[in-house]
């Protein structure tokens, strides 16, 4: 299916405040300018600076207009967000090509892991560790765990979240690239069916310089 309009213009934009070409504190032309040089209404640019917005990368300044942020935010949104895999999450942050590799193993669980999942100690539960890099730089890493009859997050009700600076493990450290002593932003993850089963564990490294600031937002309902 073709990519909608908005979803294109958004991009470009979002790939031009990211090289630069678009400096931080620049201010975006008007909807109307942006619709006229795409061709399209201004509900559409509308959707493209609302999605931008979500990304931390512009904000509105009421009655002068959209301009660029100094450094991008996380905008995290759950549950939403976290069914995506990582190749969509990073698609539209990113300058270069962005590089996805998972590698996955079944594992005993240790004591920690096997009391979080509800399995006994030396129970074998999967373990994915999924590397992503622009550019050749490494931007994220992190390690998940299952139970092995469980598959991805369909089963889920709820997502706990916890953010954190931290010293990186050793396997993040090394795939960040970071020097000793320097901290990584961390999100932990757990994800949580109705009943209160535990069906997913996330540990998230990113690298401390990447955004400036990390955002939650969920949606409620009832």
């Amino acid at each position: 299916m073709p990519e909608p309009a908005y979803v294109s213009i958004a991009g470009e934009y979002a790939r031009r405040i990211r090289s630069g070409d678009i400096a931080p504190g620049s201010q975006l032309p008007s909807y109307a300018e942006i619709a006229q040089q795409n061709g399209v209404s201004d509900i559409v640019v509308r959707k493209a600076i609302e999605l931008l917005q979500g990304q931390g990368l512009v904000r509105s300044v009421r009655r002068r207009g959209i301009f660029v942020t100094h450094r991008p935010s996380l905008v995290r949104i759950s549950p939403e967000r976290q069914m995506q895999d990582a190749e969509t999450s990073f698609r539209n942050e990113a300058v270069s090509t962005v590089n996805v590799v998972r590698e996955v193993a079944r594992i005993p669980a240790t004591k920690e892991l096997a009391d979080a999942l509800s399995v006994s100690p030396g129970d074998e539960i999967v373990h994915v560790v999924t590397k992503a890099s622009e550019g050749g730089r490494p931007i994220s890493i992190s390690d998940t765990y299952q139970p092995p009859d469980v598959t991805g997050v369909s089963l889920a009700a709820y997502l706990e979240e916890t953010l954190s600076d931290r010293l990186p493990v050793e396997t993040h450290s090394e795939w960040l690239r970071t020097t000793p002593g320097d901290l990584v932003k961390r999100v932990s993850q757990r994800f949580i069916t109705f009943n209160g089963r535990v069906i997913m564990l996330s540990d998230i490294s990113y690298p401390r310089d990447r955004y400036d600031s990390y955002t939650f937002r969920m949606a409620l309902n009832g």
